[in-house]
């Protein structure tokens, strides 16, 4: 099968989506498929650079996301492109410029559309634009005016597909949540512990991720202000780079926190496992979350986790093992409290193996597979009459339109 994935974000921009679109194209690769994918342009990445399999259109700074971009032309070329190479089936990750490109392509070569609905809108509307695009109160209207004409839509969990259906998506939906390309057991590891001057008496709290605000890692900042005050050997070690990370290095040097909380900044992917397996619990306090693939890996490394209820994790967590998931601060405290005093055991490591295997990235590319077989047997090839877009897209277009450039490289 050739498939098309359409995505305003891949690398090197680092985000949740663009690891979980490389973990399906591998996946999919690993089991004989052509994938290609076709993406903005990127500021890091050299207009001559040969990337085989990848497309990237002309693009933008987006308003409200500094790092993310906006494609503003290639329609016809991305039709050429997707004919040539005899896609099958588009699988849209956005529902911004390369999801109505990718929405086009399919009626045009008259194959089926796909879409994944990666971002609960509603939790962050205040992010999207500065609220200039969606607001809360407009986010169903839109979504359901993008899915008008798509074939089939993947949920990552039960609580996104029942928001979709109540926001009157008429497409079959499927709930298959995102996968996670494990990474290889290595036998030489980095001992961090003794690279940042931790002894076998201190318990390390490991926060991993983007260093933005939406992750709210302030909050867990303040939490380990009342940890540390209970555990005064406790140690905070926050690993990333991002826009908030001057404003967290001030909250930490306010609270006096400067020798118990290590910043890291960016590390190579290769050497997570490594922070894992140096910490005794796993912490996130973004309210934000729709991937959780910190959190698979936190289980591969065998360490538990705590986090803000979400619709991806409420599906991932039904066992103390795994994790716990909290609505507030005290909360979030007493359970990360609750994991530096409980011992490592046989029983939760298979517990989170178990879970795992649920998850994994073979799993991952099966499902979705499946998904894109129903949708090829179902799909209903339009005719010359059936203009794209539709009256419910051209409204969403106008919207998305209005107003979204930031001026920038």
């Amino acid at each position: 099968m050739n498939i098309g994935l359409f995505t305003d974000t891949y690398f090197p921009q680092v985000s949740g989506v663009a690891t979980s679109i490389k973990t399906l194209k591998e996946s999919l690769e690993a089991q004989g498929h052509q994938v290609y994918i076709f993406t903005s342009t990127d500021p890091k990445v050299s207009k001559n650079k040969f990337e085989p399999h990848i497309y990237r259109f002309s693009s933008v700074p987006y308003v409200g996301f500094k790092d993310r971009r906006l494609a503003f032309r290639g329609l016809i070329q991305a039709v050429e492109i997707a004919k040539s190479v005899k896609l099958d089936i588009v699988h849209t990750q956005t529902e911004f410029s390369l999801g109505l490109l990718g929405k086009f392509v399919a009626r045009q070569l008259k194959i089926p559309a796909v879409h994944t609905y990666h971002t609960m809108y509603e939790d962050y509307t205040h992010y999207v634009a500065k609220g200039l695009l969606i607001g809360a109160n407009g986010v169903g209207v839109l979504m359901k005016a993008y899915m008008k004409s798509i074939d089939s839509v993947i949920a990552p969990s039960d609580l996104v597909r029942d928001t979709l259906l109540k926001y009157g998506v008429t497409a079959p939906i499927t709930v298959i949540p995102t996968g996670v390309a494990l990474p290889k057991r290595q036998e030489d590891k980095q001992n961090l512990r003794e690279t940042y001057g931790f002894t076998d008496d201190n318990l390390v709290i490991l926060s991993l991720g983007r260093l933005a605000y939406e992750k709210n890692i302030a909050m867990t900042i303040t939490s380990f202000d009342k940890i540390v005050a209970q555990y005064p050997q406790a140690r905070l070690v926050i690993v990333g780079d991002g826009p908030a990370r001057k404003d967290l290095q001030e909250q930490v040097e306010h609270l006096d926190l400067t020798q118990y909380v290590t910043f890291t900044g960016m590390v190579e992917h290769d050497c997570i496992a490594d922070y894992y397996a140096m910490s005794d619990v796993f912490v996130s306090s973004s309210n934000t979350e729709t991937q959780g693939l910190t959190f698979v890996e936190a289980m591969f490394a065998n360490r538990p986790f705590v986090a803000i209820h979400s619709p991806y994790l409420d599906n991932l967590v039904d066992d103390v093992a795994i994790g716990q998931l909290v609505d507030n601060i005290d909360d979030f405290t007493t359970a990360v409290i609750f994991y530096l005093n409980r011992p490592f055991n046989e029983r939760d490591q298979a517990q989170r193996i178990k879970k795992m295997a649920d998850v994994d990235a073979v799993t991952f590319g099966k499902r979705v597979l499946a998904c894109y077989n129903a949708a090829i047997h179902h799909h209903q090839p339009t005719d010359g009459n059936d203009q794209f877009p539709n009256e419910e897209e051209v409204g969403y277009a106008k919207k998305l339109l209005r107003n979204p450039f930031r001026r920038g490289s």
